[in-house]
């Protein structure tokens, strides 16, 4: 049976903490609001989407190198990005429930009183708007004056955009080429929520593509093709993907045209990507602001230019939750199964499950977790699998079938093991030699 839209996101949650996908950060100590914890699952599943996104970028790519560049930079780069003077949000207060709302998004707040009410419903004013700039700011250094200010990166761009020559003569490469990075970023966010939809930490996986001027609208739809390929790659639901065109009232201040890939959560369509045409803007700012020449010398024409910067930007938090929340589903059990209820099961593609696959001894005598041992003990060095004979079989099978374990393979006091798919929940039986083989064939043809 399929989970009604208004249940989904309390069972993903309940399920995540469950299962340890992913934990409220500072419990003992009543939790910091929107920020987690990836638990042992969580960690593995997001570790597994940072490696897809790397080799799509990097592997499969010639022209594209990786990099990790500081979380401190200089403060003139945020001076130079727009970050100082734009990076704000408008922010009101209303008086009477205390709660605090983006003015331009008051439509989709909630009452502070009232939760099932829009704000003002608590019959409050609400104070002027006024800006707030989302940029986390510290120190550096011992003296906390306005000469050592700087602040965590709120987008991890800017550190491939002050590196861009620096890899491109490195690695010997000329345009077009593209920098890939992973990293974590932070951003004061007035209104965080939606689980880890929105949080004020995160990680963004961003690969910005440089090429000459003119080239830059082939290189656009090019890489939103790529993009959307990306993530039906990784098992979501073509239906649930949309594109979604920044109008002229959208567009960043840098952008010359800017496309989200949307998902549709049980909140309603959401970015989770964004692909953008970000001109030459960001390398001419940094020329302006650091007093050195950002340009490359083209050898067909004898001129000097500034490339133009074609941008992928996704939320590897974002993905990770719109993987599970688009893998969880419910069904009427089957099989003998039925005394257990409904079996909740994480649909996970075997190219970023988790945990691959599941050994169960069916009985913890004649010599089968001795058997079972060994065949965890061959497999583990190339699969990340886990060793259970605790409870019925039944039990053990929705315990995978929640963390989204691809395959179990059960022995008896018969020659061999049962493999059973989660999906279909069907089996076959395979010789113990066969194993290996047999399972690499079926991660491979489940990819």
């Amino acid at each position: 049976m399929g989970v009604l839209t208004s249940e989904k996101m309390a069972k993903v949650v309940s399920l995540c903490k469950r299962r340890g996908f992913i934990f409220p950060s500072s419990e003992v100590y009543g939790g910091l609001n929107s920020c987690y914890d990836y638990g042992p699952l969580g960690t593995e599943l997001k570790n597994n989407v940072k490696q897809t996104w790397m080799n799509s970028m990097v592997r499969e790519n010639d022209n594209i190198e990786p990099l990790d560049s500081s979380i401190l930079m200089h403060p003139k780069i945020w001076e130079a990005s727009g970050h100082v003077a734009n990076f704000v949000d408008p922010l009101i207060d209303c008086k009477t429930c205390k709660s605090r709302f983006r003015a331009d998004q008051l439509e989709t707040s909630v009452c502070g009183q009232k939760p099932s009410k829009t704000p003002k419903t608590c019959g409050g004013d609400f104070t002027e708007a006024r800006s707030f700039n989302l940029m986390f700011k510290t120190f550096m250094g011992p003296v906390e004056d306005s000469s050592a200010v700087v602040y965590l990166r709120p987008e991890t761009a800017q550190g491939i955009y002050v590196n861009f020559l620096n890899v491109m003569t490195t690695s010997r490469n000329k345009i077009p080429f593209g920098i890939a990075q992973i990293g974590k970023a932070f951003r004061n966010e007035i209104t965080p929520g939606n689980f880890t939809f929105r949080t004020r930490e995160f990680e963004q996986m961003e690969m910005q593509y440089f090429v000459k001027p003119g080239a830059d609208v082939v290189a656009f739809e090019s890489w939103k093709e790529k993009r959307m390929k990306w993530h039906i790659g990784l098992g979501i639901n073509p239906q649930k993907l949309q594109f979604h065109e920044h109008g002229p009232n959208e567009l960043a201040h840098y952008a010359k045209a800017a496309f989200d890939i949307q998902y549709e959560f049980p909140f309603g369509w959401q970015e989770i990507e964004g692909v953008h045409n970000r001109s030459d803007f960001d390398l001419k700012q940094h020329e302006k602001f650091s007093g050195k020449k950002l340009s490359v010398f083209d050898e067909e024409t004898k001129q000097s230019y500034v490339p133009f910067i074609v941008e992928t930007s996704v939320g590897c938090d974002r993905a990770v939750l719109t993987i599970i929340v688009d893998a969880y589903d419910e069904e009427n059990a089957a099989g003998g199964d039925e005394d257990l209820g409904p079996r909740a099961v994480l649909r996970f593609s075997p190219k970023i499950a988790p945990i691959k696959a599941a050994i169960f001894p069916l009985m913890k005598k004649e010599g089968l977790p001795e058997r079972a041992r060994k065949i965890y003990d061959d497999l583990k060095m190339q699969f990340r699998i886990y060793y259970d004979e605790s409870g019925s079989i039944g039990k053990r099978y929705r315990r995978a079938d929640e963390a989204g374990v691809p395959f179990a393979i059960t022995l008896d006091t018969e020659p061999g093991v049962t493999v059973r798919e989660r999906d279909s929940m069907l089996q076959e039986r395979v010789s113990e030699d066969a194993l290996k083989a047999r399972l690499n064939d079926l991660l491979l043809l489940r990819k």
